[in-house]
């Protein structure tokens, strides 16, 4: 039996850095994370790579252990159901939570979290490593330049080619660390980043073939593609758009969690029936999967909550929200 490690409430309890950094799993997050250390010191900050399906659970696991004052900092993680007594139970404990996100948030949303925050900031103009950057190392040049090419990526400009080969190492989590030192000292390339880069596209053009192989439509108001996660959701789904013709693609990992990407601007409504959230095109939740649930989806590419999402998606107006 494999032997399990700490649990992150123990861990927090045991750091020694005195910033916790509670943030996404991609690059936008490795880059906000790079900012921090540069700004308080890479020893000084204790972070939490978090999926979006995972956060509120995070952010719970946190505010178990008492504050005493230091900054939990928040960053590209938007707000989903039942994170604000989360947020409430951090406050409690003593925790100063600083929170800064690019994502679409709805005016009570952002009243119901600002009560337990001393700071936040919530600005769909740019990514979340730019909202860090701007607020913590504005006249840094380093970390303006990793907000630079972190929001190329993020944002889709696609303009900045290191952009695209950092994405992509940053989409695979063991990558993050590695990834997020090398940012830190303004390393947008070297040996390790192209080698894991030609890696990563033999591995993921094989990914994106099979799971396309396993993907079911469902055609409606919307044509909806459901397809198994098989590491590269941005590529898969954008594969999938390109050659279907397809209005959503869900890319659904095994425990339930998915990736979601619409032509129509409401991935960030459909995700919050979901636990989740995001942008109007690009977005995250999950799916409550039981074993069977597992099973079915496993053997037969299908499970009742498909059915569910079919029909809060055809029931949505195409309606944003204010950011």
């Amino acid at each position: 039996m494999k032997k399990k490690g700490p649990t992150l409430e123990e861990r927090v309890r045991e750091r020694t850095a005195g910033i916790v950094h509670l943030t996404h799993n991609d690059l936008d997050a490795a880059g906000a994370d790079a900012i921090h250390r540069r700004v308080y010191g890479h020893d000084e900050v204790f972070t939490v790579f978090s999926s979006v399906g995972r956060f509120t659970k995070n952010l719970n696991s946190i505010a178990n252990v008492p504050g005493k004052g230091d900054i939990l900092s928040i960053s590209d993680i938007g707000y989903q159901n039942g994170v604000d007594e989360a947020a409430r139970r951090a406050k409690a404990s003593g925790w100063r939570i600083i929170w800064r996100d690019h994502h679409r948030w709805k005016p009570d949303q952002i009243r119901q979290i600002e009560q337990y925050t001393e700071e936040l900031t919530v600005d769909t103009s740019t990514c979340g490593c730019g909202l860090v950057a701007g607020a913590l190392a504005p006249d840094d040049p380093v970390a303006v330049e990793i907000a630079r090419i972190v929001c190329d990526y993020d944002l889709w400009t696609h303009r900045e080619p290191r952009s695209a080969i950092l994405g992509q190492i940053g989409s695979i989590n063991k990558n993050l660390r590695p990834l997020r030192n090398r940012l830190e000292q303004g390393i947008f390339t070297d040996d390790w980043i192209e080698e894991t880069y030609a890696a990563i596209d033999r591995e993921r053009n094989q990914a994106i073939e099979t799971s396309i192989r396993r993907m079911k439509i469902r055609r409606g108001r919307y044509t909806i593609a459901f397809a198994p996660l098989i590491n590269y959701p941005s590529e898969t789904a954008a594969a999938i758009r390109e050659e279907y013709k397809t209005d959503i693609e869900v890319i659904v990992s095994e425990n339930g969690r998915f990736s979601l990407r619409s032509a129509p601007p409401i991935s960030h409504l459909i995700a919050g029936e979901f636990s989740g959230g995001g942008h109007p095109n690009a977005s995250g939740g999950s799916f409550p999967f039981t074993f069977w649930d597992k099973l079915s989806f496993r053997l037969l590419g299908r499970t009742s909550h498909f059915d569910r999402f079919v029909q809060v998606a055809e029931a949505l107006r195409e309606q944003p929200t204010a950011g």
